[in-house]
């Protein structure tokens, strides 16, 4: 009896590799909760990842933030105000840290396009790529960690940002 336990126990651990849950992929990627989320095939082509993949090594948010200086001076750079509209606020999680670029995922757009988020505790901004995600407008967001970090929010927390379209 008990090598049937133990048969039907190991036969129902195979199984757990491939589920809704894989955190940790084959290429070494942490996609978080749903591979479909970070498939870069189900990325807009619209998104602008100038910067290099982190390195396989990565610890730290130095390590995964690789854009250059000159990609975060020119996501702090203020955008024309005319040009641009107040899409709302947005509660916004961490995204792939292994995704490079300033993107926000949220569901505050229905197409891909350029935007901007505001972080008021700090007061900073970042120009970003806007990215569609499926839920209503009271859905949270995913938020790259180059963009986190450029406007100073804790990235352990859930903050609220502003999100603003075109510019």
């Amino acid at each position: 009896m008990k090598p049937v336990l133990a048969f039907a126990a190991l036969f129902a651990l195979a199984g757990c590799g491939t589920g809704f849950f894989d955190f940790a992929r084959d290429d070494g990627r942490v996609t978080g909760v749903s591979d479909d989320q970070t498939r870069p095939e189900a990325r807009p082509a619209e998104a602008t990842d100038t910067a290099p993949p982190p390195p396989a090594n990565a610890r730290t948010a130095e390590d995964f933030d690789t854009t250059s200086d000159a990609e975060r001076d020119a996501a702090a750079a203020a955008p024309e105000p005319a040009g641009e509209r107040r899409l709302g606020e947005t509660v916004a999680s961490l995204g792939d840290v292994a995704r490079p670029g300033f993107w926000l995922e949220t569901p505050l757009v229905s197409t891909a396009g350029k935007g901007r988020v505001v972080f008021p505790a700090s007061g900073k901004s970042a120009q970003v790529d806007l990215i569609p995600i499926d839920g209503p407008d009271t859905a949270g967001s995913r938020i790259s960690l180059a963009a986190m970090r450029l406007i100073e929010a804790p990235l352990t927390d859930l903050p609220t940002i502003e999100v603003y379209a075109g510019g």
